[in-house]
């Protein structure tokens, strides 16, 4: 077509149409590029990490959802992804790094399972957009429901149930509450939300959302979330409406001791964990959005000690409180 030879006004409306029409293409053919992994299979050994270290049948089955560790990436065809690839080995092995460390910790004593899962890249936390963050964490939220579904198929129900995860990994904690039936949650001595929030939302809609209020209670949310100031907090992250401190295991402000120079605070109003003492440096600021004045990636390993004798704890005080029912 020669556009010379229209008027002025409708070469000017064809050329924006044209424009609009290129714009379209693009964004289509971006739309188009993008892709999803093929889902994992948990009705096998293949997408799991376990471990029996319960020697004398006493401990609990802990499930434990694993963070986040991929960013966007390009699969061999070029196509953009937002997701972890369960069946790609390098991207296994970089969740095996922070479920082994788990392990090391949670799986004395118990049995202890980790689903791989096709987990949100980092990407799409870093918008800040609840909406983006919302739509993007759907796959993978639907992959750890699914595992957990077969996880509590073939366990016996006459263990107690602990359920652990960090960051996005405790997200979906959340989520296995949000959807989980009254014969599950009897089974359920705790859930720790690590580096994650609880919103009233998320109590309102389900009342198996309970806070914890102490050392020993069970069937309760153990959630919290560390800064170095309330001023860091990180709304997508630590905006919650319930913390403890899992050190001296309080819901005020009283302050706990933590190897022998940390000071541990939970702040009553804003249900965030303040300390000092402890500069988190080992762990670096990350594109601007966790460990910025927040310490979000000490969360599973500051504690742990405290989290490993509370555990067993609570696992004791399940099969005490079962006994007594008979």
């Amino acid at each position: 077509m020669n556009l010379s030879i229209l008027r002025e006004p409708m070469r000017k409306k064809l050329s924006a149409m044209l424009v609009l029409l290129a714009l379209f293409s693009a964004t289509q053919w971006v739309w188009c590029s993008e892709t999803v992994p093929p889902p994992p299979v948990y009705d096998g050994p293949g997408m799991w990490f376990a471990q029996d270290a319960d020697a004398d049948g006493t401990g609990a089955d802990v499930f434990y959802v694993v963070s986040t560790w991929e960013e966007d990436w390009t699969s061999a065809d070029g196509s953009l992804c937002h997701y972890a690839d369960v069946w790609n080995p390098r991207h296994r092995a970089h969740m095996g790094i922070e479920i082994r460390k788990a392990a090391a910790y949670m799986a004395p004593g118990n049995r202890f399972y980790a689903p791989y899962y096709r987990h949100a890249t980092i990407d799409g936390w870093i918008t800040r957009n609840e909406d983006t963050i919302f739509r993007r964490t759907r796959i993978p939220m639907q992959d750890v429901r699914a595992a957990f579904e077969s996880f509590i198929r073939s366990r016996d129900s006459s263990r107690p149930l602990i359920l652990a995860g960090f960051s996005q990994g405790g997200m979906a904690v959340v989520e296995l509450l949000r959807h989980m039936d009254a014969t599950t949650y009897a089974q359920l001595a705790a859930a720790y939300v690590m580096g994650y929030k609880v919103t009233e939302e998320d109590t309102a809609s389900c009342p198996f959302i309970r806070p914890a209020t102490g050392e020993t209670d069970t069937g309760v949310v153990i959630c919290y979330n560390t800064v170095k100031d309330e001023k860091y907090i990180n709304p997508v992250v630590a905006a919650t409406c319930m913390g403890i401190n899992p050190v001296n295991w309080r819901t005020d402000d009283e302050p706990a001791t933590l190897h022998d120079s940390i000071t541990v605070r939970l702040s009553p109003s804003t249900h965030v964990l303040v300390v000092t003492g402890y500069s988190g440096s080992e762990y670096k600021p990350y594109r601007g959005f966790i460990n910025v004045g927040d310490i979000h990636s000490c969360e599973p390993w500051l504690y742990s000690e405290s989290i490993r004798r509370n555990m067993a704890l609570r696992a004791r005080q399940w099969r005490k409180a079962q006994r007594s029912a008979k």
